[in-house]
């Protein structure tokens, strides 16, 4: 249909639909994203369910993770002893040989220098001894061992969880895919463009961002957390219950900015979808903008989505960047607690230098996970909200599904029958009402009429992009609605005016019509169609790339390629939308004799606003208002004098221009 019509006819449907939801003052294009959105605990887990198929790779990390984390929290007591041996073999040297440990002790608390005493007392000293330098290399190489195997643990996990999640991913978007292949036509008439797009690319790359940035180091921070307290309270109950008093005021500022935090990560995520709709809305019709003077108004839309997007994404960003200086503050107050009361321990002969070197080292640890952990809140918030935006696509309403037996007909002859039809978008605005008509095998049926007749709904009812809501629609007897709707649109080939090429060579995108074609075939398709007059004269031929906006050809040789591609296909029923209306007066000429052949033997039909186009069709239906109020031949309707003839009359007689 042209391009009047068509945009005449959605927002027809859309006014039937009711008004949409939208973005901005200004916005002459798309409609808004759903705003309804799921909770983020709901969201997180089915997040998570998205690894269940990854579970002996989930469990090979965690174990990894366990065995990683287990060795880096055992170095640091082990780091301590080595520290012990340093300083007893210092203390060693200065005391005379032959000399017990209990001895000195002894000799320091009589003269009452009890500090001292017990500084010593909690040593292992050998009198007369220096540094046993062996021991201290001994040690230091358990611990080189130790963390060198942790590090490979850590590696080998990395790259086990790596592929874990981009498997995930890859199930995510596989699912997105298959979901939009079953979703109905009516979702897409209600949801701009480039929201859709932004949903499969941009949400669902944050979500694997999210996943491969969080979910490791959150396993790796807690079972940290875990191992190292369980070392601190086996060196020292009473400084571990200190480190934990970081705990409850960390979980506390966490939960209070990740709450603030959480509608901003929402919002920013809607409002990158809505800004990449109008992006894609204004790249696609960039010429349209331009001669119809709105590049002021466009810039002012991007202007107000990107003011809103660096809003949200600011707010988003400085709420939750808060964490992570909170955690610091609060970390470095339990660093000073611990050296204090360690210390103190020390002095009191309660705990060695290395135990409380390996408990402070212990506590930098126990408190770099939670703040990793907390910092980290901010991505997972991005992803979540995502995810949430990705689930309302895969949730969103399906077509209803194919029969499990279908049927098909016996003899496929491409008789199309509708039998009281009815259709309407919504349950109490009737569009179409008990139509009937048949089209015989072999016959040209051309539909004419106002805009928004519903001249395209009835083909699109026929292609089932739409399902009748009363009567039913057969093709050589059989019900489509019994049939499998990939079987019924193999054979029914269409020609639109708004044409769709694909990136890639103009063989290729004739070829589009039927899988397995032949060079040979494709050259045959394009002679007929006319397309290899102007083909030949390109310096590539038919290897000529062409991109999805048809750069490189005119408006009217991109439609004879699609023309070609409709040739090629040979439908047993043809769909001609306007096929003819890009091209010019000699084209179209030559396009008629060229369809004349195409449509023979074969059932087609035709929409058309230009009368000299459908002349020689075998039946002609005026609809008005969802219903047929003429039908006949050319000469027949002429002579009637009704709707047909006033058309006719405007488009010839009067040379009347046409006003969509």
């Amino acid at each position: 249909m042209s391009d009047s019509e068509q945009a005449s006819e959605a927002a027809a449907a859309a006014k039937r639909r009711g008004p949409a939801p939208m973005p901005g003052p200004g916005r002459f294009m798309g409609g808004a994203p759903v705003e309804k959105s799921m909770h983020f605990k709901a969201s997180g887990k089915r997040v998570l369910a998205l690894l269940r198929p990854e579970r002996a790779l989930i469990a090979a990390v965690l174990a990894l993770a366990a065995v990683s984390v287990t060795l880096s929290v055992i170095g640091p007591k082990i780091l301590g002893h080595a520290t012990d041996l340093i300083l007893a073999g210092v203390f060693g040297r200065q005391i005379p040989a032959g000399t017990s440990q209990a001895q000195v002790v002894a000799g320091l608390r009589e003269k009452g220098e009890t500090k001292q005493a017990d500084l010593l007392s909690a040593m292992n000293i050998h009198p007369g001894h220096g540094i046993d330098f062996h021991a201290v290399g001994t040690v230091l190489l358990w611990v080189l061992a130790i963390y060198v195997f942790a590090g490979i643990c850590g590696i080998v996990q990395a790259r086990l969880a790596n592929r874990a999640l981009q498997r995930a991913v890859n199930r995510l978007r596989r699912d997105v895919e298959e979901k939009i292949g079953r979703l109905p036509l009516s979702y897409f008439d209600q949801q701009p463009r480039g929201e859709v797009l932004s949903r499969v690319t941009n949400d669902i790359d944050n979500i694997g961002q999210t996943l491969q940035q969080t979910l490791s180091q959150i396993v790796t921070s807690l079972l940290t957390i875990v191992g190292v307290l369980t070392m601190m309270f086996y060196i020292s109950w009473l400084l571990a219950l200190i480190a934990l008093i970081s705990v409850p005021a960390s979980v506390f500022v966490a939960a209070r900015v990740g709450k603030r935090a959480q509608p901003q990560f929402v919002a920013q995520w809607k409002t990158t979808g809505r800004l990449n709709a109008h992006i894609e809305e204004m790249y696609s019709g960039h010429a349209l903008v331009k001669v119809f003077g709105r590049q002021e108004e466009s810039a002012e839309i991007f202007k107000e989505q990107n003011e809103k997007l660096y809003a949200s994404s600011f707010k988003a960003q400085f709420i939750s960047g808060l964490i992570q200086p909170c955690m610091m503050f609060i970390g470095n107050i339990n660093y000073v607690l611990v050296a204090v009361v360690g210390g103190l321990r020390v002095a009191s002969g309660a705990l060695s230098i290395g135990d409380v070197q390996a408990f402070i080292q212990y506590s930098r640890q126990f408190s770099q996970p939670l703040t990793q952990v907390a910092s980290m809140s901010n991505l997972v918030q991005s992803g979540v909200a995502s995810a949430e935006r990705v689930f309302e696509l895969l949730d969103a309403e399906e077509q209803a599904p194919d029969p499990v037996e279908p049927l098909r007909p016996t003899e496929l002859r491409g008789e199309v029958a509708f039998e009281n039809v009815a259709f309407r978008y919504q349950a109490d605005k009737p569009l179409i009402e008990d139509l009937s008509l048949t089209a015989e095998p072999g016959h040209t049926v051309a539909i004419v009429g106002p805009t928004g007749a519903g001249k395209t709904t009835l083909v699109n009812l026929l292609m089932r992009f739409y399902e009748v809501t009363g009567g039913r629609i057969t093709l050589d007897g059989v019900d489509v609605a019994r049939m499998d709707r990939e079987e019924l649109r193999a054979n029914i080939g269409m020609v639109l005016q708004d044409t769709w090429l694909f990136g890639g060579t103009i063989a290729e995108n004739i070829a589009y019509g039927r899988a397995g074609a032949t060079r040979e075939e494709v050259v045959e398709a394009a002679k007929a169609a006319h397309v290899d007059r102007f083909v030949r004269t390109l310096p590539d031929g038919y290897d000529t790339v062409i991109d999805d906006e048809g750069t490189g050809v005119s408006a009217g040789e991109k439609q004879l390629i699609t023309i070609a591609r409709a040739f090629l296909a040979e439908p047993s029923i043809l769909v001609l939308d306007e096929a003819t209306s890009s091209v010019d007066t000699r084209t179209e000429v030559l396009i008629q004799r060229a369809m004349a052949t195409l449509r023979s033997g074969r059932t087609a039909f035709v929409i058309a606003h230009r009368l000299s186009t459908i002349r020689d069709a075998d039946t002609i239906l005026v609809m008005e208002n969802g219903a047929i109020v003429e039908q006949g031949s050319h000469s027949e309707l002429l002579a009637a004098g009704g709707a047909y003839a006033r058309l006719y009359a405007a488009q010839f007689s009067q040379a009347v221009a046409e006003v969509d």
